[in-house]
């Protein structure tokens, strides 16, 4: 039993991982109906970047990780505005194609700069920490993933329910014609979501960094984030943490009690399964656009 336990900890802080990369997905699709498939690659930028701020300038952790993201979010909000807007009204497969190419060159750049070695991350508050909680074993950068996940999550909530913009992003989600009449700056908008996105990868992957290590493949884990997000459902924002951690759950478990490689190929088999007996997703209601 304890060992099971200790299972779904690392599971839960994996899925963890998972859900916040799957709402930069989410966000930027609600806005906007792409789908940006060089979300895990913003998060791989993030990491290095924040790598770069504590350990090679020596930023204290906390400082080194607002760096990190205040430099993602700009990254994310140009790239909207100099990129992905020229491509606005044509073909999904364009936009598809578009992103899949910023994640390859990312990845290049990333190496280019910081090598394709695998680094790793810098002391952290939490490294070697470790709480006993009835015999199971829970080490702090588990629990700060799954902690940070779920204060993020809420943030995010209050963010979109009480706020001008939170709201001014909602309502050009639901309609970005009617939002323009009614003065909402939808360009700009779209952009911010961009940033917000880089902002919540670059907080996953610093938080997961320590675990899983740095290095340029790490822009991967945005394929398994892709079938959080489908597996949870493209228009809700919770579900897709859930789907993360229904994925995270299942990878660690298949790891230990199924034959090897069943680790690597969970994520995919259970998104077949959703989208052919619930397409929309597990937690997804469908809704009609307001306008």
């Amino acid at each position: 039993m304890i060992e099971l336990f200790q299972l779904l900890v690392g599971g839960i802080a994996q899925g963890c991982v998972y859900g916040l990369i799957a709402l930069g997905f989410v966000l930027i699709y609600k806005a906007t109906e792409m789908v940006n498939f060089a979300q895990g690659d913003l998060m791989m930028l993030g990491t290095f970047v924040a790598l770069t701020s504590i350990g090679t300038w020596g930023m204290n952790y906390w400082l080194g990780l607002a760096a990190a993201a205040l430099a993602m979010a700009v990254f994310g909000y140009l790239l909207d505005a100099i990129v992905l807007r020229r491509i606005i009204g044509q073909p999904q497969f364009a936009v598809v194609i578009l992103t899949i190419s910023l994640g390859f060159l990312f990845r290049s750049f990333a190496g280019f700069v910081w090598g394709n070695e695998t680094l790793n991350f810098p002391t952290t508050p939490f490294t070697n920490e470790t709480i006993d909680v009835g015999g199971v074993i829970i080490s702090l950068e588990h629990l700060s993933i799954i902690l940070g996940t779920l204060i993020l999550a809420a943030l995010l909530y209050l963010f979109f329910t009480y706020t001008r913009l939170g709201n001014a992003m909602q309502a050009a989600s639901q309609n970005q014609l009617a939002a323009y009449y009614m003065g909402v700056r939808v360009k700009h908008i779209n952009s911010l979501i961009w940033a917000l996105s880089a902002i919540v990868a670059t907080i996953a992957g610093v938080l997961f960094a320590p675990i899983s290590l740095v290095e340029p493949s790490n822009g991967f884990y945005g394929i398994k984030a892709f079938a959080a997000a489908v597996i949870g459902g493209f228009g809700s924002l919770m579900g897709t943490v859930l789907g993360g951690l229904i994925i995270g759950v299942s990878e660690t478990m298949a790891a230990r009690y199924l034959p090897p490689g069943f680790k690597e190929i969970v994520a995919y088999l259970l998104m077949l399964v959703v989208l052919m007996l619930r397409p929309h997703g597990l937690f997804s209601t469908l809704q009609r656009k307001k306008v």
